[in-house]
C-alpha cells in the first residue's frame, strides 16, 4: 500500500538532519525508510487503519533528536574510512611514481652535481613521510573497520587522520618545494610529459586529501541535534 505520508515526512526529516558521504548516507534512510514501512504494514494487518499504522511505527522508532547521533556517527566512520583508502593508495602510489619519474628522466649530469648537499635526505624524508601517511591510512582503514569492536569512540581516530592530513600535506609541499628549489629546474623539466602527467596526479590526490579531511572534521565536530 502507499504510504499517507507520515513515514515520508519522518524520513525526510532524517535525511535533512544526517551529514555525511551520500552514499552511505542513502542506504541509512533507505534502511530505516524500509524498516518503518515493515512495522506499518505489519501494524495494518493486526487491524490499524494506514494512517494510525505509520504514526506509531514512527513513535516506536524513536525521534530523529535520539537516533540521528547514532547514525551520525556511522556517517563520520564512513567518511573516516574513505580518508584513510585514500591515503593508503594515493602516498604510496605518488611515491612510486616520482621515483620513476626521476629514474627515467634525462638529466644532465651537471644538475646532479649542482644539487646542494641536504636535497638526498630531504628527498628521502619526502619518501618516507608519504609512505609512513600510507601506513597510517592502513592502520586507520583496519580501526575503522574490523577494530571498531574494540574502539569505543572511532569518531577520534576519524578526527585525528583528518587533521594528520591538514599537518602532513603543508610540510610535503614545503619539502617538495625545497626539492624543486634545490634540484634548480632540473633543465627540461618543466617540458616534459611524463613529469607534468605525475605533478597533475600528484596535486590531485593533495585537493581530494584536504577536502576528505576538511569533510571529516565538519562531521566529527560536536553539534546539536537539529530536526
Amino acid at each position: 500500500m502507499a504510504s499517507t505520508g507520515v513515514i515520508d515526512d519522518y524520513v525526510t526529516r532524517l535525511s535533512r538532519t544526517l551529514k555525511g558521504p551520500r552514499g552511505p548516507k542513502l542506504d541509512m534512510v533507505t534502511e530505516a525508510r524500509d524498516s518503518l514501512l515493515d512495522t506499518a504494514e505489519a501494524l495494518e494487518g493486526d487491524g490499524l487503519d494506514r494512517a494510525e499504522a505509520e504514526r506509531v511505527a514512527v513513535e516506536e522508532f524513536g525521534p530523529i533528536s535520539e537516533i540521528a547521533p547514532g547514525y551520525q556517527e556511522e556517517l563520520s566512520i564512513s567518511a573516516g574510512r574513505r580518508l584513510a583508502a585514500l591515503l593508503f593508495l594515493s602516498m604510496p602510489l605518488t611515491t612510486l611514481m616520482w621515483s620513476v619519474i626521476w629514474r627515467i628522466f634525462p638529466a644532465d649530469v651537471a644538475d646532479y652535481a649542482a644539487r646542494p648537499g641536504w636535497f638526498v635526505p630531504v628527498a628521502r624524508g619526502l619518501d618516507i613521510l608519504q609512505m609512513l601517511t600510507g601506513v597510517l591510512g592502513a592502520l586507520a582503514l583496519v580501526a575503522l573497520g574490523r577494530g571498531l569492536r574494540r574502539i569505543r569512540r572511532p569518531r577520534i581516530i576519524t578526527r585525528s587522520l583528518a587533521v594528520f592530513v591538514w599537518l602532513m600535506l603543508p610540510v610535503t609541499l614545503a619539502l617538495g618545494a625545497a626539492l624543486t628549489y634545490g634540484s634548480h629546474g632540473p633543465t627540461g623539466f618543466s617540458d616534459y610529459p611524463p613529469g607534468i602527467g605525475v605533478g597533475l596526479v600528484s596535486y590531485t590526490f593533495m585537493l581530494l586529501q584536504l577536502y576528505c579531511a576538511a569533510r571529516c572534521v565538519s562531521l566529527t565536530r560536536r553539534r546539536p541535534v537539529t530536526v
